[in-house]
């Protein structure tokens, strides 16, 4: 933001000494200085967000619909989810494509998902997030990828331990003409942050969705329900369809913002962009992050952590912990562990770069930057591995890797 600065002749304030203007009394000077200190000021001189900006309320309950679909299809554990028949393998040899720096963990998509411009990688999460053990019931360790397309959200399961993976279709319940059905989920799905049962959604404009690990349903071993016809979503014909996917994950919940919907730009004030989330598991208080991607030309984006226990516990209103401004703009991504901050920044058709920097009172401190992987979007720490993992999004140059990283643990 550009200020317009009004100068004066040099020398002009040695031909008169100023004024004091005063104001029932009080020094204006005096006026101003009480005010400036009562607005909060980022290290750059530019108030710092409102974190009543920001402040969520819990959306619509889904409680009914929600009871009718699981009278009517079966429900799948995450476990068996992962050991189901039918996986995809993850492949290798993404990594030179996709730019990943030497030294990172790196897992490939099979060559559709590979290559696919209608689909596109997004959000990053794993069990690290979800549970202090790193291990889910049952046994497994799995990562989490969102993806978006031109109307529907998905989310991926991978298996490292058996190199295989599966995709799951996230749905809204609904009530049509009396009759409990589901529809697809039409947001960016920027980012996604797995903690206990739940699964948090970027919804750009609104806020958050919620999702229960308890709330995947099997179409392949539900008898309304149904694999075929990829065209098909929800309820027709007293069957359940699902574009073809075996497992759909319903919605169990939203958190929206209490003053409205974000616009369809930065704007710096009033709601914000969700465009990413991330866990941080390291702090006191487990706490959730969000921030938002904006353009040079844009306002800074803004980043906010929520405390989790608001976000799990009974409250309807839940107002975050902390807000500031970003340190750069084009952020795709944001993680912090134990006061350590890492940011994806996308440069376009070069490869992208990751920032590292801490915090104090008056601001970011020293910023150092790495030239990283094409499209880098949303970041996770994977404690037990000491690796912040992320998703490069570009076809043709795709890739979900981690980059050892020792503040992650």
């Amino acid at each position: 933001m550009q200020r317009r600065v009004v100068g004066r002749r040099r020398g002009a304030a040695l031909r008169r000494p100023a004024a004091v203007v005063l104001v029932a009394g009080v020094p204006l000077a005096a006026l101003v200085a009480s005010a400036a200190a009562a607005i909060p000021a980022r290290a750059d001189g530019a108030a710092a967000p409102r974190r009543s900006d920001m402040e969520l309320g819990r959306g619509p309950g889904l409680g009914f619909p929600l009871r009718i679909l699981d009278g009517v299809l079966r429900r799948s554990s995450v476990n068996a989810l992962i050991n189901s028949s039918g996986q995809r393998r993850l492949g290798s040899g993404c990594g030179g494509a996709a730019g990943v720096p030497s030294g990172s963990r790196v897992y490939c998509w099979d060559h559709q998902d590979a290559t696919t411009g209608v689909w596109v990688p997004q959000g990053v999460t794993s069990v690290s997030d979800a549970v202090r053990g790193e291990r889910w019931r049952g046994g497994g360790r799995p990562l989490l990828v969102s993806w978006h397309d031109q109307g529907s959200t998905r989310v991926t399961f991978v298996n490292p331990d058996r190199r295989t993976y599966r995709h799951v279709l996230l749905v809204e319940p609904a009530l049509v003409d009396g009759r409990v059905t589901y529809r697809d989920i039409d947001v960016h799905a920027g980012g996604i942050a797995w903690y206990g049962d739940e699964l948090y959604v970027a919804d750009t404009r609104h806020g958050l969705r919620v999702f229960d690990m308890r709330q995947i349903f099997d179409l392949a071993r539900s008898a309304a329900g149904s694999t075929e016809h990829d065209g098909m979503v929800g309820l027709h014909g007293g069957r359940y369809y699902g574009h073809g996917f075996r497992y759909v994950m319903a919605q169990v919940g939203s958190w929206r913002y209490t003053g409205g919907s974000a616009g369809p730009r930065c704007r710096g004030t009033g709601p914000m962009r969700t465009s990413w989330l991330s866990l941080d598991r390291t702090a006191s208080r487990p706490v959730l992050i969000a921030g938002e991607y904006c353009r040079p030309s844009a306002p800074q984006g803004r980043v906010v952590t929520w405390p989790l226990r608001g976000l799990t516990g009974d409250g309807d209103r839940v107002r975050p912990d902390w807000a500031g401004t970003l340190p750069a703009d084009r952020i795709q991504g944001a993680l912090r562990t134990h006061g350590h901050w890492w940011f994806t920044q996308n440069r376009g058709e070069q490869r992208g770069l990751l920032l590292s920097t801490r915090r104090d009172g008056s601001g970011w401190g020293r910023v150092t930057r790495r030239t990283i992987s094409h499209g880098p979007e949303a970041l996770t720490c994977y404690r037990g591995q000491h690796r912040i993992w992320t998703v490069a999004e570009h076809p043709g140059r795709r890739a979900l890797w981690g980059l050892t990283a020792r503040p992650c643990h």
